[in-house]
């Protein structure tokens, strides 16, 4: 089969990606064998490609927001029937079997051991044991991959392009809204919620505007939350405001350009450590900033003002199965929009560097079959 496979890591200008054929994966005891329709480009892929993540593998297949088809199993595996959408667009994604000829996802989180402190505790994100897809096993820059069937996903009815950035960017996002009380348990009741605070409008900053940005601004929205955006370049401010964003300005910006205006919740999507403190700048007491990167250039000093009023600082690791289900149907309700540039498989190099570069709009994905 075809993959374009990471050998040494290496700047993404200096092309580190190589087309080669590789055999094809045989799925083992408990996976899936999937042939891979669409791969989304993460900013993950860019640090595993150029080395700010020291390799786990090599060589490597990167790639992990993986849409394709289920069309073979371990022998002896149960084999179930297709399952039809519910209404809305979404499979029941809470019990739906892997059936051959299903079209299915994989996100980042490969597989966790179920074993460890963490995962007894259903903190799996934090799985001591933990792979990860296109980091530690071969991943979607490829035409097949395996993956184990209890951490693959039916997905809604979008488009294979479309629904590929769900499968991190969304998924990431989602965890993130999660943590700062937008979405989930933590915003059903208690201080965060609307109610709780005498029906005051809710106030989050997204920092950052690339794929899981345009994603978090429209499940936010349909929150009811007021969504401010921060970001260097003009495009992506109006792509966020197209998508219900009340305001977008530059990184520095006080939200609204109104220093009196504070956000109860903020989400820091670039990895560039100086935006937690303009994050914490722009947050009200008792507000949450939430780190959605898997890594960041460092967190210069913080004065201890900026986080008094009992404002917290806290990173996003990986996600859950729970986060990635509620994601998806999340997604089917709403429904999401997703905003993608499509390059071939062979163009995977060219992808990485305009990911580098800032010159995605929205979310990139590699057409694969």
């Amino acid at each position: 089969m075809r993959a374009m496979r990471l050998e040494r890591p290496r700047p993404a200008d200096e092309r580190p990606l190589t087309l080669a054929e590789i055999p094809r994966p045989e799925p083992g005891p408990g996976e899936v064998l999937i042939k891979v329709r669409a791969c989304g480009v993460c900013h993950t892929d860019l640090h595993i490609v150029e080395g700010e993540l020291a390799p786990h593998r090599s060589p490597v297949v990167p790639g992990h927001q993986i849409v394709g088809e289920a069309v073979g199993f371990a022998e002896g595996a149960a084999v179930s029937a297709p399952q039809s959408p519910v209404a809305g667009g979404a499979p029941d994604l809470a019990s739906a079997p892997i059936a051959l000829g299903s079209r299915v996802g994989v996100p980042w989180l490969w597989r966790a051991c179920g074993t460890c402190r963490f995962c007894l505790r259903g903190d799996e994100n934090l799985c001591e044991n933990a792979l990860f897809t296109g980091y530690d096993v071969d991943g979607g820059f490829a035409e097949y991959t395996v993956a184990p069937a209890d951490f693959v996903y039916p997905l809604p009815e979008m488009g294979d392009l479309a629904v590929a950035p769900l499968l991190c960017a969304g998924i990431i996002g989602y965890r993130c809204l999660r943590l700062t009380g937008v979405v989930g348990a933590e915003a059903a009741g208690g201080a965060r919620s609307t109610e709780a605070a005498g029906g005051a409008v809710r106030r989050l900053g997204l920092y950052g505007f690339g794929a899981a940005a345009h994603i978090a601004v429209q499940i936010a929205a349909h929150a009811g939350w007021d969504v401010f955006v921060f970001t260097r370049g003009a495009e992506h401010r109006a792509l966020a405001r197209e998508l219900g964003a009340v305001w977008a300005g530059e990184t520095a910006d006080a939200p609204g350009g109104d220093t009196s205006i504070k956000l109860d919740a903020a989400i820091v999507f670039a990895p560039a450590g100086e935006l937690a403190l303009d994050a914490l700048r722009a947050l009200d007491r008792g507000g949450t900033v939430a780190l959605g990167g898997i890594h960041s250039s460092p967190i210069p000093p913080i004065d201890y003002p900026l986080i008094y009023h009992e404002r917290v600082l806290r990173s996003v690791a990986n996600s859950t199965r729970e986060d990635a289900r509620d994601l998806l149907a999340v997604a089917a309700q709403i429904p999401i929009v997703t905003e993608v540039r499509v390059f071939e498989l062979e163009q995977a190099n060219d992808a990485l560097l305009e990911l580098k570069e800032r010159r995605i709009r929205g979310a990139a994905v590699l057409r694969v079959g």
